[in-house]
């Protein structure tokens, strides 16, 4: 071989090699540079789960505390609206109990109410008060029951009291405390106005 030939051969010997080696060194860097997106991609994808947690944690608490402030919000409508409507529903039973205070019915309760009064007390004195607005039959129900009945000096909207004082009991079936009682414990249970 000569000198040509061979400066020729180890020509492409070296270019071979040099290539081969510079394809080694761009594969080596490549996958170093995959390996370096991949990590960056990783940690990209962490950071975007993480922020659109974090977005749907705070649009998940901003919403519970819009829905928490419009509960509260139809809760005191509700609460306003229960209260005027329990208002005008015992102005109207006040008003009933007042016209019935005009029918025998209210006569004969009073009768009951001043026998059972008298039965309860027994051999014990007691006082029977009625409302001063029952004035009027007063006379007809001391005949009615052989009681001796007060006029109250307070109005009690109706009904009788009774006073045993050695026993110190108070009987009291006036239409003030009934009705107060009801409009204390009366509650509406949202039930359907068509049934």
């Amino acid at each position: 071989m000569t000198t040509d030939e061979k400066l020729q051969h180890f020509l492409e010997a070296s270019m071979e090699e040099s290539r081969a080696h510079s394809h080694q060194i761009i594969a080596d860097y490549q996958e170093a540079l995959d390996k370096i997106f991949e990590g960056h991609k990783e940690d990209v994808l962490r950071k975007a789960r993480l922020e659109i947690k974090n977005e749907t944690d705070k649009i998940r608490r901003e919403g519970n505390q819009k829905l928490a402030r419009e509960h509260l919000h139809i809760k005191r409508a509700l609460n306003q609206k229960n209260t005027e409507l329990t208002e005008k529903l015992f102005v109207e039973v006040q008003d009933m109990l007042e016209n019935y205070m005009d029918t025998s019915a209210y006569n004969r309760l009073l009768k009951k109410q001043i026998l059972d009064a008298k039965a309860f007390a027994g051999d014990d004195e007691i006082i029977i008060y009625i409302d001063p607005a029952d004035i009027s039959i007063r006379r007809a129900l001391e005949e009615a029951t052989h009681s001796h009945l007060t006029v109250s000096q307070y109005s009690f909207g109706g009904g009788t009291r009774a006073v045993i004082p050695s026993k110190n009991i108070l009987i009291d079936n006036s239409f003030q405390t009934k009705l107060a009682e009801a409009k204390e414990n009366f509650r509406f249970d949202g039930g359907n106005p068509n049934e």
